[in-house]
């Protein structure tokens, strides 16, 4: 029997996992978070399954070591909240890199739509029986460019969307490649001509707050900004100073820098103590969902389906397809390329 540890776990997760769970496999299913506080909790396991706000840190992942825990196993594509130097000859890492990018750039073109035709402010009017129109006007997307940084699975199906809606698309991504009716460009033209600007790329030392004051300086007046990848991607005082100085149009957030203490929580019986937050969440143009991009019953089915399999292939020895190793970018000797484990 394979024992795993879950963590984070809330109820969609136990559902979607049961109905994926093979006879050798039994989890053990924590609300709590992963980290120094936590780790504990693990001894006896085979296996620890995270989350995007778990902190497997390198104290993390040696009390893990010692307890035996041989695989890590996120139920998610990022693991910038993993230290993979730590796990390597220590525990492998698996993750799910791709579960349904309709969903996350669905979700995405549904913020900007909603944004762009005040339909949250019209929603909340019509409740209250206020039928009127004054302050609703909004604006077409056909004929926009919009600036999509990152062209992985998901800012693929997010151009496809925007293209239905026959706007004209400017694309960066470290390794470009040929996409139909997409324009790469180098990051500061694309900041300079978008009206509208969306993040669908990992979080990196590199990319940092990518979007910064000096970025936002370089944007077009008015400039709507999207972000359903990594929090850490946008400085959120300069988005905020952004905002407040009317260089930024709108902003449609999904993900949010300091968010782990705060999303997948209720917080609706508490005093917000994040004044950044509040201040964006006071704000009209400002739409917050807290990282329910991926919340649809094809990426949850996808994504418990596709743990399995990951946490399945490394206790029946087969190659791990969606193994983590921060040496495979580094050394050419990288053993994932010859269909084995990277250690």
């Amino acid at each position: 029997m394979i024992k795993v540890a879950m963590f984070d776990t809330k109820p969609y997760d136990k559902t979607y996992f049961e109905k994926a769970l093979p006879d050798n496999i039994k989890i053990k299913y924590f609300t709590a978070k992963l980290d120094e506080n936590t780790y504990p909790l693990c001894k006896g396991f085979d296996v620890v399954c995270a989350f995007v706000n778990d902190d497997l840190n390198s104290e993390v992942i040696s009390g893990l070591y010692d307890f035996g825990v041989m695989l890590i196993a996120m139920r998610c594509a990022g693991f910038n909240n993993v230290d993979v130097k730590s796990c390597y000859k220590k525990i492998h890492v698996v993750r799910v890199p791709s579960y349904s990018p309709e969903a996350v750039a669905e979700h995405a073109a549904a913020m900007l739509l909603t944004s762009a035709r005040r339909i949250h402010k019209a929603y909340n009017r019509t409740r209250d029986f206020n039928f009127s129109l004054a302050g609703l006007e909004g604006f077409n997307l056909s004929g926009k460019t919009v600036g999509v940084v990152g062209t992985g699975k998901i800012g693929r199906a997010f151009i496809s969307i925007m293209q239905g809606f026959k706007c004209n698309i400017l694309a960066y991504d470290k390794f470009p490649s040929q996409i139909d009716g997409v324009t790469f460009t180098d990051m500061d033209t694309l900041l300079s001509k978008s009206d509208i600007i969306s993040l669908h790329c990992p979080l990196t030392e590199e990319n940092f707050h990518l979007i910064d004051k000096t970025a936002i300086d370089k944007m077009k007046k008015g400039v709507v900004i999207l972000n359903t990848s990594r929090g850490a991607l946008i400085d959120a005082e300069d988005l905020l100073v952004g905002i407040k100085d009317r260089k930024i149009g709108a902003a449609c957030l999904d993900v949010y820098e300091e968010e782990s203490d705060l999303f997948f929580e209720d917080k609706s019986g508490h005093i917000l103590g994040d004044d950044v937050l509040a201040r964006l969440l006071s704000m009209p143009n400002v739409i917050i969902t807290s990282h329910q991009a991926f919340l649809t019953d094809e990426a949850l089915s996808s994504i418990a389906q596709t743990t399995i399999k990951n946490i399945t292939d490394f206790f029946d020895g087969k190659p791990l397809e969606n193994e983590v190793c921060y040496r495979c970018e580094q050394f050419e000797d990288c053993k994932r390329e010859k269909q084995k484990k990277c250690f």
